[in-house]
């Protein structure tokens, strides 16, 4: 391990993530309705005023999470707040089972509402984090209560209070989707640090959620972790949704693991959650170009969306954080490896000198895509101040350590 390169990559993510929180603060916080925007072109500037509900709750943890690691700021509590009291007000579909909204306009007028619920897990996740630095028990009780909604709507044990129903016809094809086992075991996890009175539920569902994780997505066969699958963990090889490898998502779920591996001092679990990283890896890295390919077939086939070989940031966030987790886990010097080489390539193509923060979507060949843009509807400040902030806390382990 060469110290010297260690402390040169943690002085970069330092200021990148100095540059990252402060950029949002100054261009996405609304001073008029509260909440964050986050369609912002390359400059910052504002190019549609719609708001997505997942980024008031990914924005409320990222200002409350930087307030617990680094400790409290006036304007990053109040940034979080302003999150959090924006989805009270307006991202909740009270009629609805408390469902959340998927997208508001900016005074807070409901314009769409989705089938999934991850709004209403970054909501949990805000809520639970702020709790954690105020003590206050309503944001704690927002944070339970948003928590058994997604796991009782997750296991079939309540309708969908919208009614909506699933996407395809059920008695044609129905499934399983990897993203609702491990976004929940994420939730978990920090419901867990910042709620201790309810660790023993917290680790009953957590383990649920790795046991289903491996149950049916993982497929050591295929060489990867299937996005979709049968009932009972089906490769249903016949169709591309079927097929379907995200390995973003595929290498996020990874570290997640290892945090529950870390969690419960778990060393099969370990060795299995770098088993999806190293397929996820070997599928996913572009070995013309460099960089994540967004979407691969398992098979080989054309994927189907449009976008399959673009790199976007997020891939690239996670990526950094899981190969870092398993080098300090591990001690394994392929991680490390992948950790700089992932590192070179967000220097070289992701971060903007000029302007700061990082572009959000890129072409196969790192070029951004034109116009380009710092944020929209699925990215704001949560992937990468995230990554930004367990890496640097990983690094300052390791650096210690020497």
């Amino acid at each position: 391990m060469d110290l010297t390169k260690l402390k040169e990559a943690q002085a970069w993510v330092k200021k990148e993530l100095e540059i990252s929180a402060d950029f949002w603060l100054k261009y996405g916080m609304d001073k008029e309705h509260g909440g964050v925007y986050t369609c912002l072109d390359r400059t910052g500037r504002l190019f549609s005023t719609d708001k997505s509900v997942w980024m008031q709750g990914r924005c409320g943890w990222t200002y409350a999470y930087l307030c617990h690691v680094y400790g409290k700021r006036d304007e990053w509590m109040e940034a979080s707040k302003s999150c959090l009291d924006f989805m009270e007000q307006y991202c909740i579909n009270r009629e609805a089972g408390d469902r959340m909204y998927f997208t508001v306009t900016a005074d807070g007028k409901p314009l769409r509402q989705r089938r999934y619920c991850f709004s209403e897990g970054f909501y949990a996740l805000a809520n639970a984090e702020y709790y954690g630095l105020t003590g206050e028990r309503e944001y704690l009780e927002r944070a339970r209560r948003a928590y058994e909604l997604i796991w009782n709507l997750n296991n079939g044990l309540i309708k969908d209070p919208t009614g909506m129903g699933p996407k395809t016809i059920p008695e044609t094809r129905t499934g399983r989707a990897l993203a609702d086992p491990m976004i929940y075991l994420n939730i978990t996890s920090v419901l867990r640090r910042c709620d201790p009175e309810q660790q023993e539920l917290y680790d009953q569902r957590a383990k649920e959620c790795v046991d289903t994780i491996f149950k049916y997505h993982h497929k050591p066969e295929l060489k990867c972790t299937l996005e979709t699958v049968g009932p009972n963990g089906e490769f249903m090889g016949d169709i591309s949704a079927g097929r379907f490898v995200n390995p973003g998502h595929d290498i996020e779920c990874s570290w997640f693991l290892m945090e529950q591996a870390k969690h419960t001092n778990d060393d099969a679990l370990r060795r299995k959650a770098m088993e999806v990283f190293d397929m996820a890896i070997e599928n996913g890295w572009d070995k013309e170009y460099g960089g994540i390919l967004y979407f691969v077939d398992c098979k080989g086939f054309p994927p189907e969306a449009y976008e399959h070989d673009m790199k976007l940031w997020w891939p690239h966030n996670e990526t950094l954080i899981a190969s870092l987790m398993m080098y300090r886990d591990s001690g394994e010097e392929k991680y490390l490896d992948w950790f700089f080489k992932v590192l070179d390539y967000c220097k070289t193509y992701f971060a903007d000198d000029q302007y700061g923060e990082w572009y959000g979507y890129l072409r196969r060949d790192g070029k951004p895509t034109m116009p380009a843009c710092k944020g929209c509807t699925f990215k704001g400040p949560f992937h990468v101040p995230r990554c930004l902030i367990m890496v640097d806390t990983m690094l300052s382990e390791l650096i210690a350590r020497q």
